[in-house]
């Protein structure tokens, strides 16, 4: 079933002009509410999703006794003595833990009791969770009454075979080993997919060599891009067959974090229909017009890896003398990305392209080499031509990192293209000087970028 609270608002942008305004921060550490104040002669523009109430209880309940395409949970796991829950890290903002009591009850009603139910963290590449990870993202009770695993990308695999694309199907033991698995996760945009979610979930219990296929064979599609039937999502569809999860609770969020939709059941069946919510709530513009774009980064703020990787897409698209800053507490630090790093290690590059080419059959690994000289010998020789002149409207600032909580662990010394501040009143002396003192500035704030779609327009 997927339930959502309708509200013919929905999708409905709300924007308004302040001179402060209020977020939230800090995703799993407190997820506190900032205050950002600012100088009375500027237009400030807050780019609002228009998303409808939370969930109740009763229909949380009410959606997991009526799944899409299949019997709820209850009746599928009769009989069964091994079942597994598979959910994403924390590098994800999935409340899991307002689910999970329903689905225990769900066991319950089955005759499976909690200890017998396994929980495992789908952390992908993200490197080993913290200890109190599990309890942030399941719950304190199902935390002590299930048995925990965490993922690891490198260990504890079981090959399963190739998909037709050619990627192996290596996955966690425990996966194999399972008689009912059941997944919660979340649909958000994604630059690889276009959304995570459904099947995607499936790539977090993989090992290493099955998502460097994953990534390196497929051509990403782009942030919130809405195509559903593209080779990544296949070969993802595939690999979720071949391990047995077919069965998925996915979750949409607001920007504070709350669950504002449900879908459950056979997400081959309803993930089409939960990516078009998605686009119609959280669909929004950035313009090149604006003097200053902030974007906050929460609820996707657990990391700088993350931050950057999820939180930052309006700052990429605004005008080339724009002021540009990203509000992200990091309170994890650096994170990690076995993958995409936030700072590449010696010899990443080669490295990259060499992974790359491994899991390339011989004549795709002709035609990348092909490619890579082709690029590099024109970008040698290019000094003139529509290249440069596009280069020349890209975004020149760097980006300014607002820290607002203080509990937090260290970042990098340097980081690229970034300054890191804990002061709000340091953004605002950095903004006055970057725009010449002048006043009238307009002001562009995405509340929650990563869970917001968007298209380009200028102004």
């Amino acid at each position: 079933m997927e339930l959502v609270n309708e509200d013919e608002t929905i999708g409905i942008e709300l924007a308004g002009t302040v001179s402060s305004m209020q977020l939230r921060t800090a995703a799993w550490y407190g997820d506190e509410i900032i205050r950002l104040d600012f100088p009375a002669d500027w237009e400030i523009c807050e780019k609002w999703p228009a998303t409808p109430l939370p969930l109740t209880d009763e229909q949380i309940t009410a959606s997991l006794e009526n799944p899409v395409g299949q019997p709820p949970v209850k009746q599928m796991c009769q009989g069964k003595s091994r079942p597994l829950i598979i959910v994403d890290d924390l590098n994800r903002p999935t409340p899991a833990s307002r689910v999970l009591p329903f689905l225990l009850r769900q066991f319950g009603e089955a005759g499976i009791q909690p200890k017998n139910v396994r929980i495992l963290m789908a952390g992908g590449t993200h490197g080993r969770a913290r200890t109190d990870a599990m309890s942030k993202k399941v719950g304190t009770e199902a935390a002590g009454s299930c048995q925990l695993i965490l993922h690891d990308c490198k260990v504890d695999l079981v090959n399963l075979g190739t998909t037709s694309f050619g990627t192996p199907i290596l996955v966690n033991k425990e996966v194999v080993a399972s008689d009912f698995i059941v997944g919660i996760g979340g649909i958000y945009p994604n630059h690889t997919a276009g959304f995570g979610g459904g099947a995607k979930l499936a790539l977090g219990v993989l090992g290493m060599r099955s998502i460097m296929h994953l990534h390196y064979r497929h051509k990403a599609l782009g942030w919130g891009i809405s195509e559903t039937d593209g080779t990544f999502r296949k070969d993802l569809d595939e690999i979720a067959r071949a391990i047995q999860l077919k069965t998925a609770i996915s979750l949409q969020v607001n920007a504070d974090r709350e669950v504002i939709r449900l879908d459950c059941g056979d997400h081959f069946v309803y993930y089409k229909n939960a990516v078009a919510f998605a686009i119609k709530a959280f669909s929004t513009s950035v313009h090149t017009g604006a003097d200053v774009v902030i974007s906050n980064t929460y609820p996707n703020d657990l990391s700088l890896t993350f931050a950057r990787m999820k939180g930052m897409s309006p700052l990429r698209h605004c005008g080339r003398g724009a002021s540009r800053v990203a509000i992200a507490s990091c309170c994890e630090g650096e994170g990690e990305h076995g993958l995409f790093p936030l700072i590449a290690p010696r010899f990443h590059r080669a490295r990259t392209l060499f992974r790359q080419l491994s899991v390339l059959k011989p004549s795709e690994a002709g035609r990348k080499i092909a490619t890579r000289l082709e690029q590099k010998f024109a970008s040698t020789f290019r000094r003139h031509g529509r290249r440069r002149a596009e280069s020349t409207l890209k975004p020149n600032r760097p980006i300014l990192l607002y820290r607002p909580c203080r509990r937090c662990d260290p970042l990098p010394s340097h980081i690229s293209g970034m300054r890191v501040t804990c002061s709000w009143s340091d953004v605002l002396q950095t903004i006055k000087k970057e725009q010449g003192g002048r006043g009238n500035l307009k002001v562009l704030i995405y509340p929650c970028a990563p869970l917001q779609c968007f298209s380009h327009h200028e102004q």
